[in-house]
């Protein structure tokens, strides 16, 4: 299995040698590169091509928020940018918030147990579930404008069945989680999501339930 290709973006070293001490003690993940701000990032994530980023939010020169608006933009990728996962030192914090909306895949504490590091890398890169949806859900609840937006006609276009696969999915359950509570494979559900994320142009799971809260479907 070739390993998920992962960057660091911090602009303590300390800290990113410590989380490449743990990336690179697992098999199924490999760290491919190293930036101390966002401006340096871009060049780097460009040049390596990781799966997953994760990209502190606070940094001189360029913070995460403007580099991740950059890379999620950036044609070179051919709009399959990498999986970025926001680091901050707040569980209530409105730029992570601020770059989910811009298309990051989530945002991790970083006093995080290793474990739940780990995981999360191979929950983004998976795409199957939210990192931690509660505090997810608790996030967008917290900082979602107060009159929600008018639902797109795109999503009466779901079937009754995914209409009813998104109501789970935005309440941040995992696909083994659905198929369990609805007596589903787990690849129906897969599939189920798929064609959900394709009809609402929606990039993963965690915009799925950013679609939600901001259009009160939550």
């Amino acid at each position: 299995m070739t390993p998920v290709r992962v960057v660091l973006v911090d602009d303590q070293a300390l800290f990113r040698a410590g989380i490449r001490m743990v990336v690179a003690s697992q098999p199924d993940l490999e760290v491919v590169g190293e930036a101390s701000d966002g401006a340096e990032a871009i060049g780097v994530i460009r040049d390596t091509r990781p799966d997953v980023v994760l990209m502190d939010i606070r940094m001189p020169v360029m913070d995460g928020l403007t580099a991740t608006a950059q890379l999620l933009a950036d044609p070179v990728f051919d709009g399959e940018p990498p999986r970025i996962v926001m680091l901050t030192t707040f569980d209530l914090d409105e730029a992570a918030a601020r770059a989910i909306r811009q298309g990051a895949s989530g945002f991790l504490l970083k006093d995080a147990d290793p474990e739940f590091l780990l995981a999360a890398i191979r929950t983004v890169h998976a795409g199957s579930s939210v990192i931690a949806a509660s505090a997810t859900r608790e996030l967008f609840a917290h900082f979602s404008e107060p009159a929600a937006k008018p639902v797109p006609a795109t999503f009466g276009e779901l079937t009754d069945r995914e209409r009813e696969i998104f109501a789970l999915a935005a309440r941040g359950l995992s696909n083994a989680e659905i198929a369990q509570r609805e007596f589903l494979s787990e690849a129906t559900v897969k599939t189920h999501i798929s064609r959900i994320l394709t009809k609402l142009s929606l990039r993963d799971r965690v915009q799925l339930v950013v679609f939600a809260f901001e259009h009160g479907l939550a």
